[in-house]
Order: structure tokens, then C-alpha cells, then sequence
């Protein structure tokens, strides 16, 4: 090794706390970090094509680790490209550690070539932003920022290290993060929630990402078994509790119901755990309401900032979510009264039939819903979903039944772009599982170019897009708001089939309805990366 710098110093912190993967697209504002990282052979480096691509995976892998993703790019226009990783970390509750180059320090606010104020810039949407100004606070800022990242509600945290002090000598960091102590409410607070759980005619619970954790699920499906609740999930985190699990009554997205919602407003207790409880996932702060609900309501979230900050708790718990249902499984329960069974059967009554498959024709085309159903009657129960946004995914959300072991992969932001590089990342992580990535053509052509990181690598993804040359969520918004009135959301594509072949890697098509069940069940087969072009339906998804 070279002499121990303050970029080695950075990199050791990383490596000592389990962060073996980063991200980046090279600038030559940060050559001696690059330099560094060849010391280091355990930190895989993942170089991507674009710094929104690299951010997106970093932003995934956090996800799937829990340990801070990592993303390093250059100023300026790097870091401008990676905000939207920052911003997407930050709504779904991620951790992430995005690495800025800057200029050299002796000139920094002096409006130099690509100088852009990092604290000004993502402030609002990161944890943390610092920007260091010696060698030695380096190795003392990745300490810090591994403890932002992932402290209370997870979030992205921006790290700034101008290119003049990235190669200084330094002493070799020795240090260790200690996972946070979570309490509990006392005995006294915990028999009385007991009490409540066991009087309750109408209870219901919403469970939130905070379970996404090894150990997590298994948890919440003790505990609501052992009180009996009709449990929902919130926004996009239909994998937290298996679908087919006879308590599921649904999840509060983005069109759920009226008539659902007029019967969860009779609960008498809510008990919304591990979720932030956001403008989505309560229905525009319907439910519970905004201020204070007329049901009883416990909020459970490591992080004092989100408890009470919407509406007033009975029981605001600021504690780990998991250690709460863990303690509470331990409590004696009663058999669930003939009230509380009629009141499961209810929210069933509402939440089974929506979700039921759909038999719309589709004028011209494949309507992608058919596809989802071939996807879910065939994935096995390690599959992992990888959704982009856009009008596509919606049968995802509302038909597709994750069971036990599948995985759902999708940003709460509503950003397209996604769905690639989280693939990627995750088939990076876990080889052994089976990765499909669902994206439409406006999303796919955003980072699509990143696909070529599964040929390089033998990555086995099935790539599904759907191409109904259009940006579909925004043409059926414009639709409904301007009926025939149509500009700016049609799209002009590529042959999807030839440009995959032209990365290396096999293609399939489907073009009708009869196609479906063959391609799907032989891409399922492969072991290899796979792109399937559909042509999709426009009229189906239209009003």
C-alpha cells in the first residue's frame, strides 16, 4: 500500500463497518479518493454511466442491507445528476452516503469552475451535509455520517471532500459505531396497550417500512397472529406482510377505496408501527385524521421528530418497532370476540375483490396487466420486484399477492429511473435470487443504459418494458383533465429488442396476448440477463 492518506483513512471507515460496495461515475475531482480505493479489495467498485444510475443503486442497496449505500461522483454537474438519489433516499426512509469532489479548498466560494454550495443544495433533503476542510476530518466525517444515515428515520447524508486535501498522510482510524439502544414503554405502559389490544371491537394495523429488516417480518406476523388484527401496509411496502395471510386486508396507497375508507374510519384502535404515517399512506391525513383521530391511535417510530408530528398519539412510542410487537407477542390474548371476527370478514369484504385479476380487453396491443399475472402465477417464492414508476406498475400494487420470501423493490418518491440500477444492485447482492425489473419505456430510456453492468457481470435479471410509447401515467392524468387534448406525453422509441442485443445480452417480444405465458415461464428458466419487449396497450390504461 501507499502511504496511509486521508482518502485511505476514509475508505477504512467504510470497510470497517461492513460497507463492501460503492458506486460511482469517475471525475477528476476525486482522483485520490480512486486512488485509495485500490488498496482496498473488498470494497467492490460498481462504475456506472451515469451518476443518476449510480445513485439509484446506491439508494437500493442501502435498502437491502440497511447499512448506508454508497455513491461518489463528481461536482457540479455529478452532483447534480445524483440529486435525484438524494431526494428519492430521503422520502423512502433509506440510508445513503453520497461522496461530492470539490473544488480544491483554497478556493472554495470564490464561484470557481463547477462550484456549487452542497449545504445550499441538498440541505432540504439530506440528513447531514458537511463539507470538509482538513485531511483528518475525513475518517471523523464517514464516522459521523454512518451514524446519520442510519439513525432514527434512515436518510441520505452528503459527504464533500475538495480534491487538495484527499492524498495527505494520516493516522490509521480505529473506530467503532455502536448500534442504537431503543427503550421501551414501562411495565405499567405496557400492560395498559395489552388491555386496549384485548378490548378492542375494531382494531386494525398499519405496518410500515421499518419492518423491512432481517427478523422484521417474522415479527409483525407473530405478533398480529397472536392478537388476531386485521393488518394493512403502507404505501408500497406490500412485501412487509405475505398477502395470502388470512389478517391482510390491504394496503393505503394511491386510490384506495371510498367505501374502504368509510369502514376503517369505524376502527376504535389504530396501531400504525414502523411507518411515518405520510400524506399517502393515512389518504391526505384522512386516516388517521390530521391533529387528532377520533380512534384510539399508537404511533410506534425510532425517531421523536416523526411521532406526533402529524397527528397526536394516545400512544406516542418512540422505540423500536420490531422490540415493541416482540414484547408485546409475549403478553397473554384473548380469543378475538364474534365482533372482532365480523370486523376481519368486513375489511376482507373490501380489500379481496379489488385485488381481484381484472378481465379488461385491450383494443390493440397486450394490456400489461395480463403480463403481471403470468409474472405472479410463475415467480417463485425468492423473487425479487424491481418496479420504475409510471401507470405500468399499478397492477403490481393492486394484484400482485406477494407471498412470504418475494420482495418488492419499488421508490415510495414516484421517481422514474429507478427500476434498472435497483435491479441491479440487487442481483449484485443476492446472486441466488431471481431479479425481474418491470419498467415502461419513458423510465427505461432514463438509466436503461446501466443494463449493460448485467452483461459485464452475468447478472441473471429479466428486464420486462413496457412500450406503449408514451409517458402512460401522465397521458391518463391529461386525459382525465384535458380529454383529447394531447401534448408532450407521446414518445417516439427505439427497437427495445435490438438495442438489448446490441448490449450483449438475449431479447424476447411479445406481441399478443397467446405470447404471454411461453416467454415469461422460458425468461424464468434462464439464468442469464434477458430484456422482454411488450408491446403494450395504451387504450388500457386509459380512462
Amino acid at each position: 500500500m501507499n502511504p496511509f492518506t486521508s482518502s485511505h483513512a476514509l475508505f477504512q471507515v467504510f470497510a470497517d463497518h461492513g460497507m463492501d460496495r460503492i458506486f460511482l461515475v469517475p471525475g477528476e475531482s476525486y482522483l485520490g479518493l480512486l486512488d485509495a480505493v485500490v488498496d482496498f479489495p473488498q470494497i467492490d467498485v460498481v462504475t456506472c454511466r451515469h451518476e443518476g444510475g449510480a445513485g439509484y443503486m446506491a439508494v437500493a442497496d442501502g435498502r437491502l442491507t440497511r447499512r448506508p449505500g454508497v455513491a461518489l461522483v463528481s461536482r457540479g454537474p455529478g452532483a447534480t445528476h445524483a440529486a435525484i438519489a438524494v431526494h428519492t433516499a430521503q422520502q423512502d426512509a433509506v440510508p445513503m452516503i453520497l461522496i461530492v469532489g470539490q473544488i480544491a479548498a483554497r478556493d472554495l466560494r470564490r464561484e470557481a469552475f463547477q462550484e456549487i454550495d452542497y449545504q445550499k443544495m441538498y440541505g432540504s433533503i439530506a440528513k447531514w451535509v458537511f463539507e470538509c476542510q482538513t485531511p483528518e476530518q475525513l475518517a471523523e466525517t464517514a464516522f459521523k455520517a454512518i451514524r446519520m444515515a442510519t439513525s432514527g428515520v434512515p436518510g441520505p447524508v452528503v459527504i464533500v471532500i475538495p480534491e487538495d486535501i484527499q492524498q495527505q498522510t494520516v493516522a490509521k482510524p480505529n473506530f467503532k459505531n455502536h448500534a442504537q439502544v431503543f427503550g421501551l414503554p414501562d411495565q405499567a405502559m405496557m400492560d395498559e396497550i395489552g388491555k386496549r389490544l384485548a378490548d378492542a371491537q375494531r382494531p386494525v394495523v398499519i405496518a410500515g417500512g421499518m419492518f423491512d429488516c432481517p427478523g422484521g417480518r417474522e415479527a409483525l406476523r407473530a405478533f398480529v397472529h397472536h392478537w388476531q388484527l386485521p393488518t394493512m401496509v403502507s404505501f408500497r411496502r406490500h412485501d412487509i406482510f405475505a398477502n395470502d395471510d388470512p389478517l391482510f386486508v390491504g394496503d393505503l396507497g394511491l386510490s384506495n377505496q371510498a367505501a374502504q375508507m368509510a369502514t376503517l374510519q369505524e376502527s376504535d384502535f389504530v396501531l400504525a408501527l414502523g411507518t411515518r404515517l405520510g400524506d399517502i399512506t393515512t389518504q391526505n391525513f384522512q386516516f388517521p385524521r390530521y391533529a387528532q383521530a377520533p380512534q384510539t391511535l399508537l404511533h410506534c417510530y425510532p425517531d421523536s421528530r416523526i411521532v406526533n408530528w402529524d397527528t397526536v398519539a394516545d400512544y406516542p412510542l418512540v422505540c423500536d418497532p420490531i422490540a415493541l410487537v416482540r414484547a408485546l407477542t409475549q403478553a397473554n390474548a384473548t380469543q378475538p370476540n364474534t365482533v372482532r371476527q365480523d370486523w376481519l370478514k368486513t375489511l376482507r369484504q373490501h380489500s379481496q375483490p379489488y385485488a381481484a385479476w381484472p378481465n379488461r380487453q385491450a383494443k390493440q396491443g397486450v394490456n400489461f396487466t395480463e403480463v403481471v399475472r403470468a409474472v405472479a402465477e410463475n415467480a417463485s417464492l425468492d423473487t425479487t420486484i424491481c418496479l420504475d414508476a409510471g401507470t405500468f406498475a399499478a397492477p403490481v400494487y393492486r394484484h400482485f399477492s406477494f407471498k412470504s420470501g418475494q420482495r418488492l423493490m419499488a421508490p415510495l418518491a414516484g421517481a422514474m429511473g429507478y427500476g434498472t440500477p435497483a435491479a441491479l444492485a440487487c442481483a449484485m447482492r443476492e446472486p441466488e435470487r431471481t431479479t425481474i425489473c418491470m419498467v415502461g419505456d419513458g423510465g427505461f430510456l432514463m438509466t436503461g443504459n446501466e443494463m449493460i453492468l448485467a452483461v459485464e457481470r452475468k447478472l441473471p435479471i429479466i428486464f420486462i418494458v413496457s412500450n406503449n410509447s408514451s409517458y402512460g401515467s401522465i397521458r391518463l392524468h391529461q386525459e382525465r383533465g384535458y380529454p383529447g387534448r394531447v401534448s408532450g406525453t407521446s414518445l417516439f422509441n427505439p427497437d427495445f429488442y435490438t438495442l438489448a442485443t446490441s448490449f450483449g445480452m438475449k431479447a424476447a417480444r411479445i406481441q399478443d396476448k397467446s405470447e404471454i405465458d411461453a416467454v415469461i415461464k422460458n425468461a424464468l428458466a434462464t439464468r442469464e440477463p434477458l430484456l422482454i419487449e411488450v408491446n403494450t396497450s395504451l387504450d388500457a390504461i386509459l380512462p
